[in-house]
């Protein structure tokens, strides 16, 4: 078991005063089952039902009142009910509308009890009319590997230390970086960086993890499509998601299919509800609320880069690159950082959105924006002076406040910027390793101003 982020937020969870059933949302094969095994260890006692199992799921549908419907777990666990700290698990709750609907009574009738429910297609559950109990129930949401998770995998504890100042020592930077490419190269699923980390670093047997897990999405995909042409058609756009992931995508003809835009957006959608991709949209706006606009095409986001790897065949290439950012004309950048944004927020689905301006001979695009005390913060990623920041530029001569963020293969710095209209700003340049640390930097940042 490696170390997780994830686990921190469970152990506030179980301190609670008044502490609600919870649910842990996140795509299959991201270690959501694997998180929760680690976690019962604080636990006098652990109850474990998997609602794939036909016999649990059996049980856990009895119509029976709920303190008889307590007692047979415990009774099937061979577990005296008392008064021990107990953690129930019950995985793959997807399966079993009743074991939903009996969420609301953990919280109403046995408090002491900890509850956790998981699984990886649970709003697919909302189309078929099955009541959330709305109010009763909280959630967190797991993702791949995040870079620090994948430095504690990797055993790298003094660069985890390091990560920890603000700005980090110049001199760990070109060791830091190196780190940060084969997060990069390798992705953040569970499954394939134990194999990295047990192999000793044999990406063949890494490509046989991916390989292995594309299979298993597109196969539980008749779990969550309504019939057979939705299920070839969710398919093809799984298939097609790591070619076009990190571009702006059209719904019509997606993965040069013939399908329709109506088709492919409905697939997106249910995929986006399995956390298998995001829709990254873009906003118009340079001041909060930052409103998506949907009638422009959004960014594809895929899962993990990990597959954007494997697939598209990057991998010799992120091995020999001096700076990602030359990499698959900078979206492999693009996406890990983005994955890392994504990541940042356990406790909700985080909108993470992109800037554009298009107008005749002006258009222009901010890869992602942050919202940060008040502000819509534009973050470029990419290894151009300050001279090719042209839409930060643009930006920056639209908006409220004087910060920018450039995200590069370079130490951290500020420079005094300005726009080609004479209007000055304070860039904050990152190295990618550091875009996880954004919010600690982004507050250290604005207060070096002040």
């Amino acid at each position: 078991m490696f170390q997780r982020k994830i686990l921190e937020e469970l152990d506030k969870w179980s301190q609670k005063t008044v502490r609600k059933p919870l649910i842990l949302r996140g795509a299959r094969q991201t270690g959501k089952t694997t998180a929760i095994n680690e976690f019962s260890k604080r636990f006098n006692h652990y109850l474990y039902f998997n609602l794939e199992n036909i016999e649990e799921k059996i049980l856990l549908e009895k119509e029976i009142p709920f303190d008889d419907y307590i007692a047979s777990l415990f009774l099937y666990q061979n577990i005296s009910f008392g008064r021990e700290k107990t953690l129930i698990f019950i995985d793959e709750i997807q399966n079993s509308p009743n074991a939903v609907k009996q969420l609301r009574y953990f919280y109403e009738k046995r408090p002491e009890l900890y509850v956790i429910a998981a699984g990886s297609l649970l709003e697919t559950m909302l189309e078929k009319h099955i009541s959330f109990p709305v109010g009763r129930v909280e959630y967190l949401y797991l993702y791949p590997f995040s870079f620090e998770e994948f430095l504690w995998a990797l055993s790298e504890k003094e660069v985890c230390k390091l990560l920890l100042n603000i700005p980090v020592p110049e001199y760990a930077h070109e060791k830091i970086l190196t780190l940060f490419h084969k997060y990069s190269l390798i992705g953040g699923m569970p499954e394939a960086i134990k194999v990295y980390v047990e192999t000793g670093g044999d990406i063949i047997e890494v490509n046989k993890v991916y390989s292995s897990l594309m299979t298993a999405f597109l196969e539980d995909v008749e779990k969550y499509a309504a019939n057979e042409k939705s299920t070839r058609i969710i398919r093809h756009v799984i298939s097609s998601a790591a070619y076009e992931a990190g571009k702006r995508i059209k719904y019509q003809g997606f993965g040069n299919s013939n399908y329709q835009s109506r088709e492919i957006s409905e697939a997106l959608h249910i995929l986006e509800k399995a956390m298998l991709v995001r829709l990254i949209r873009p906003v118009t706006a340079t001041t909060i609320p930052a409103v998506p606009d949907m009638r422009k095409s959004p960014k594809l986001q895929f899962l993990d880069t990990g597959f954007l790897n494997h697939l598209n065949g990057l991998q010799q290439s992120i091995i020999h690159a001096a700076d990602l950012n030359s990499i698959y004309k900078g979206l492999l950048t693009e996406h890990i950082c983005t994955q890392e944004v994504i990541s940042l927020n356990t406790y909700q689905q985080f909108p993470v959105n992109f800037w554009v301006r298009e107008k005749k001979q002006s258009n222009a695009e901010i890869d992602l924006i942050i919202p940060h005390e008040g502000n819509l913060i534009p973050i470029e990623i990419k290894s151009g002076k300050q001279g090719t920041l042209r839409s930060l530029h643009q930006f920056i001569g639209l908006s409220s406040h004087p910060y920018a963020v450039r995200i590069y293969n370079g130490v951290v710095k500020i420079d005094d910027a300005v726009t080609p209209d004479g209007v000055k700003y304070k860039l904050l340049n990152l190295p990618y390793y550091l875009i996880g640390s954004i919010r600690r930097y982004l507050e250290w940042f604005i207060k070096m101003q002040e």
